[in-house]
């Protein structure tokens, strides 16, 4: 059984690379991987993944959401591929050509995760996109349907809400991942922010979710690496 730590991917959503090497530095010993996101690698580049790999034995989950025509995709997760990143992303979109090129190019040198419907979205946001009733009505459906997309493709699991990922867990089994960003912890759940589609690390983990990617909770605390602890005390006592 995994501890409440190796859940914790902690998302390294800073301003500089000075910031995310100090979080690198505090928080090594208590999550299992340190997420990149489009903003810290567009100014950092290559280097936070060397530095997290270097001052800290967790892993890296490059998240730049690639979404493009399926050449473009290919080559550029060939160059992901040869960083020595454990996971990355994909937005589902629209196209099923695109998730399989990121596979293949991917080499199983990486897992590719499919990105179904951002935490931020609401029914509102689907609604305004031009999308059927049906998934205006229930968003729930089209990150199943955006599921099946990336699970025919071949990738390693999606990422989801946290409210959805028991079912993902039903329809396509125990091994293809589901990553869940919208954490909140209880002593966290009243902040206001961009995200819709919440849940506490307990209820994911009740869910059956593999990875939470958690953020502001620790990065925002007086001390991150106790918020860290706390959160992982709080998975500990959802799974006895």
């Amino acid at each position: 059984m995994k501890s409440g730590k190796e859940y914790i991917i902690f998302a390294l959503d800073v301003e500089s690379i000075n910031d995310a090497e100090y979080f690198v530095k505090t928080l090594s010993d208590h999550v299992a991987m340190f997420k990149v996101g489009l903003e810290l690698f567009v100014r950092s580049g290559p280097e936070i993944i060397r530095i997290i790999r270097e001052q800290s034995g967790a892993g890296v989950f490059l998240d730049l959401k690639l979404h493009d025509i399926p050449a473009t995709v290919g080559r550029t997760m060939k160059v992901i591929a040869d960083l020595g990143v454990n996971l990355t992303t994909i937005h589902c979109g629209e196209s099923g050509q695109m998730l399989k090129a990121a596979v293949s190019a991917g080499s199983g040198k990486v897992g590719v995760l499919g990105v179904t419907v951002l935490t931020s979205v609401s029914e509102n946001d689907i609604l305004n996109s031009g999308f059927k009733n049906k998934y205006v009505q229930d968003i729930h459906k089209l990150v199943i349907k955006r599921a099946g997309m990336a699970q025919n493709a071949g990738c390693t699991g999606v990422v989801c809400s946290g409210l959805e990922v028991a079912e993902i867990k039903n329809r396509f089994g125990k091994r293809f991942l589901a990553v869940t960003p919208g954490i909140r912890p209880l002593w966290a759940c009243d902040q206001k922010d961009d995200q819709k589609r919440v849940v506490t690390p307990s209820m994911a983990v009740e869910n059956g979710v593999d990875f939470l990617v958690i953020g502001r909770p620790i990065r925002d605390a007086a001390n991150p690496a106790d918020a860290a602890i706390k959160i992982a005390e709080e998975i500990d006592n959802s799974m006895k």
